[in-house]
């Protein structure tokens, strides 16, 4: 079963994991410790690495908006090409 972690858990695993890691502990071994995919944990450091708990809060709402914007944008697209194509049959 695939067990889903928010930003702030990720955060949290890694803030305690980052000690381990300094001390010679590999990724492979950490993320048996933790019952996580090794791949998972380097993505994990990739994305979340160095982060404070308020900031990985804010990087998610932030790709949320991103996200949202992008949807709009492409809407707004969608609906000039329509528009154009009208203008088109028209003259």
């Amino acid at each position: 079963m695939k067990k889903s972690y928010t930003p702030e858990a990720i955060v949290r695993i890694l803030q305690e994991a980052h000690s381990q890691l300094a001390s010679g502990v590999s990724v492979r071994e950490l993320a048996k410790q933790l019952g996580v995919n090794a791949g998972t944990l380097c993505r994990w450091l990739r994305r979340y690495g160095g982060l404070e708990i308020s900031e990985a809060k804010k990087l998610v709402m932030l790709e949320k908006e991103n996200s949202r914007l992008k949807r709009i944008v492409a809407e707004l697209e969608l609906d000039k090409s329509i528009l154009k194509e009208a203008l088109k049959g028209k003259y």
